[in-house]
């Protein structure tokens, strides 16, 4: 979906949708479009095999072909003893839960009531010029790989609003989801526009009658007008505020306005607007730059960065500053060019992960208590390639800014459903030599303190949401059409949608 993705790089890449393998937990990695992905690794690959050996047998046995058994609760559990096969014992299931659905299906119900808030999450707006997917749709069908979709003209409905609601509500555990967006120095280039995702928060929340969709109003500094836009986001009243240092992130090679969250003079007035209004929840994206992007963009480096932070957290105590992706660098890439093998070499060898270590010293630095870490993206590519990346990101979170300051997110749609998301958090723990070598407290349960923090309670804080026996959404239309949806026998997608490398390439 970014235009920083050039041509070149376009031929070596497939639509993950139509070529990745449709395993509940992704096994490559895939780019959302702000990053140019690396190769299935040889680790990955191993994983992938192992997850076709297993449900093959054990769907054999149940009567079920290979891609039904992995829509299901032990399809699921499968995946996590191959990864668990290939990288170590990091995630709790066990062979009797994927062999047996009675008992998976036990375990899912047990936690699927469980709160969970996802603070970052997106779908496209119907008029959006980013059109690579629908092309992509449409070569599918040209060639013959799936006829029916030359039978009309193609569109991104799977990006659209309709399947953001099924995956998101009906295919996963999520209960609350805040929709964010991204801005464009173009302006159609925009995902959704302010008054397009109030229009979607309003549609939603009065289909089901309580809060299960909160927005983002994004906020672009230096862009014409953009204190005034700020003005009418206010009557909008978003949840929260959301904003890109490096600018226009969807085509960042013609990024004109880029920004520090501490310029006093250029930012600052906005805090003030944000203040006044009483919104005081600013997400602001960080990260994602490998060294790749940094030969083609040297001039934005300095924006992704995490240095900014605590300035402007110090200087404006009355506002939330969440910091996206956890300010993670190494996204993807080719070998050496930012592939998380780097970033896992790098704590494996110094015990520092560049931007997260930065970010977790900001609070006892600057001595503030207001910034908090979003994980989406970096979380999901981090545990499908790296698993104890991930666990050491987590632990480096929590020991550096506290479990009451790390929030859940996805950055789905564009990995799909965020539910092998959510299971692999419930799943994850640290391993002990990492927690007895760096201080990290342990993970604990799927419904321990920490994870029903991560997973929703400091978001019900900080955004005033209810989660108590009498919270709406446990009784809403929505929880009635998942009911509905799941006695039907319910059909969970296990696409992912973005791009993966061609094998050749």
């Amino acid at each position: 979906m970014s235009e920083f993705l050039s041509d070149d790089e376009l031929k070596k890449l497939d639509p993950a949708e139509t070529h990745g393998f449709e395993s509940p937990i992704p096994t490559q990695p895939i780019s959302n479009g702000e990053f140019f992905p690396g190769h299935q690794s040889e680790k990955q690959k191993q994983v992938e095999s192992l997850i076709k050996e297993y449900s093959d047998s054990m769907g054999k046995k149940l009567g079920m072909e290979r891609r039904q058994f992995l829509k299901t609760a032990a399809g699921m559990a499968t995946a996590f003893l191959a990864m668990n096969k290939v990288y170590g014992a990091l995630f709790d299931v066990s062979p009797v839960e994927a062999a047996t659905p009675e008992k998976a299906d036990e375990r899912a119900k047990r936690y699927s009531g469980e709160f969970v808030c996802d603070l970052h999450t997106h779908f496209l707006r119907d008029d959006t010029r980013l059109t690579l997917f629908v092309k992509l749709r449409e070569w599918t069908g040209r060639v013959g790989f799936n006829p029916e979709l030359a039978k009309e003209p193609q569109t991104l409905e799977h990006l659209k609003f309709g399947n953001y609601v099924k995956e998101m509500f009906l295919d996963s555990d999520t209960k609350v989801a805040l929709l964010s967006g991204a801005p464009s120095d173009i302006a159609t280039d925009w995902f959704l526009t302010n008054e397009m995702k109030a229009d979607a928060r309003r549609k939603l929340n009065a289909f089901t009658g309580s809060r299960r969709l909160l927005t983002h109003a994004v906020f672009a500094p230096g862009q014409k007008g953009w204190l005034d836009d700020i003005d009418r986001a206010i009557e909008l009243k978003p949840e929260g505020w959301k904003g890109y240092t490096i600018g226009d992130n969807t085509n960042p090679t013609i990024s004109k306005y880029p920004w520090r969250m501490d310029d006093e003079k250029l930012v600052y007035p906005a805090y003030e607007k944000f203040m006044k209004s009483g919104i005081r929840n600013v997400a602001v994206h960080k990260g994602l730059y490998p060294p790749g992007m940094e030969a083609e963009v040297p001039n934005l480096k300095q924006y992704a960065k995490v240095d900014d932070v605590g300035k402007a957290a110090k200087d404006w105590p009355q506002l939330n500053f969440f910091v996206y992706h956890a300010g993670y660098r190494y996204a993807g890439g080719p070998p050496m060019q930012g592939a998380p093998e780097v970033g896992a070499a790098q704590f494996e060898n110094t015990g520092r992960i560049d931007w997260v270590s930065d970010l977790v010293e900001v609070p006892q630095k600057y001595g503030v208590t207001n910034v908090y870490a979003d994980v989406g993206a970096v979380f999901a590519n981090c545990c499908i390639s790296y698993p104890r990346l991930a666990a050491a990101m987590m632990g480096m979170l929590m020991k550096g800014l506290g479990p009451d300051h790390v929030v859940w997110g996805t950055d789905s749609l564009w990995f799909g459903s965020p539910q092998w998301q959510i299971e692999a958090l419930r799943r994850l723990e640290i391993p002990e030599d990492m927690q007895k070598k760096h201080g990290y407290a342990p993970l604990g349960a799927p419904d321990g303190e920490t994870k029903r923090a991560i997973f929703g309670l400091n978001s019900a804080r900080l955004f005033g949401l209810a989660t108590g026996a009498k919270a709406a959404w446990k009784t809403d239309p929505m929880s009635e059409k998942k009911t509905a949806y799941l006695a039907a026998g319910a059909d969970r997608s296990n696409l992912a949608y973005g791009w993966v490398r061609k094998i050749d390439s």
